[in-house]
């Protein structure tokens, strides 16, 4: 196992956290948001804000850690501090030389995978990481890596907040002034957390709700509608022969038409109900108040729409859809309109075909 070693400028870097007064300090909601964060945009189950003192690992908040190890001698993290401008990925833990024997990667469920995002002060100094653990081997895509990078600023705002609010408190005689621009920081940091957390539910490229977003909007609208009595449908909508259309005019031509359908099915539910990005070519479309019979009649007036789009290429939909059923569950009435839209695939596409009520 390859113990790190301390940084060139180890001294300095301990002053600049020592300022901070954070060690052993009491959890911190924002701190916690950030962590929660990073661990849904990246999908891995652990997550930490690490921060390395000079005999240990201090874990100023956590997600999926139970009982996590403060000892530097077998801390990813001390490695990260190390190179404060870059990130350190280590895809399997099991094929780096500095990890493959670490009694964390060689114990039962052991660790794999590993990012670390340095949390660097304005002065250039490290310390400690937003850190992300999983115990499987995985890579991060360039809008996870980038996520990562952005959450580890947030967190390093944090710890200058705090280094700040220490100095004010020993300066300031205005208390009234003082506050005020804690608030500022605050609501600042605030805004920018809530900001993080939208980019959770909502699709890059269309700006439309995500598939976990939308699953989540599926359920309440299922209770509602189980308490209610009210009518429910949901439909699934596929481009055809999306490959196509990529192959022949490219990906970018191929975003352009996502792009315009999202805005398309965005206006066409604003008010009654939510359009989503389900996945790559599939949207999904869940429709309050609406019985089959009239969700069948706006979805073909989707489909219809769908080849006035200003893109300048022959676009086309296939659309299943179903309607809540009593007892039913969200799981089987999405199915429904899954398999309608496979029929309407199966059949000569362009169509809208409404799963049997």
């Amino acid at each position: 196992m390859s113990r790190p070693p301390k940084p060139d400028n180890e001294e300095e870097r301990l002053a600049a956290l020592h300022s901070v007064d954070i060690l052993d300090s009491a959890p911190e909601r924002a701190f916690d948001d950030l962590v929660r964060i990073a661990a849904a945009i990246c999908g891995v189950p652990m997550a930490a804000v690490t921060l390395i003192d000079r005999d240990r690992q201090w874990f100023k908040a956590r997600v999926g850690m139970d009982h996590p190890d403060p000892s530097l001698d077998t801390s990813f993290c001390a490695h990260t501090i190390l190179n404060p401008t870059t990130m350190t990925v280590v895809p399997d833990a099991t094929r780096d030389a500095r990890f493959a024997d670490n009694p964390l990667v060689t114990a039962e469920h052991g660790i794999r995978f590993y990012a670390g995002a340095p949390l660097v002060t304005t002065e250039g100094l490290a310390l400690g990481a937003l850190c992300l653990v999983d115990e499987t081997p995985r890579e991060l895509t360039p809008f996870q890596l980038d996520a990562l990078d952005a959450l580890s600023r947030q967190v390093a705002q944090l710890l200058e907040l705090r280094r700040l609010s220490q100095k004010l408190g020993h300066q300031l005689r205005e208390r009234v002034w003082y506050e005020q621009q804690m608030q500022v920081y605050q609501q600042q940091l605030e805004q920018q957390n809530a900001d993080l957390s939208e980019q959770t539910k909502t699709d890059p490229l269309t700006g439309l709700p995500n598939r976990r977003a939308f699953a989540a909007a599926l359920d309440t609208a299922m209770r509602k509608a189980a308490q209610s009595g009210d009518p429910l449908a949901v439909a699934v909508l596929d481009v055809d022969h999306f490959k196509t259309v990529n192959d022949l005019h490219g990906h970018d031509e191929g975003d352009r038409v996502l792009v315009a359908l999202g805005d398309m099915l965005r206006s066409q539910a604003a008010g009654r109900g939510l359009a989503a990005r389900h996945g790559g070519e599939e949207f999904v479309i869940l429709m309050p108040g609406a019985t089959l019979e009239e969700a069948r009649l706006q979805c073909e007036f989707m489909r219809q729409s769908v080849g006035l789009l200003p893109v300048g290429l022959p676009v086309s939909v296939s659309i299943g859809v179903a309607a809540r059923q009593r007892d039913d569950s969200a799981e089987a009435m999405f199915r429904r309109a899954d398999q309608a839209l496979y029929e309407a695939k199966r059949t000569g596409r362009d169509r809208v075909v409404a799963a049997p009520g």
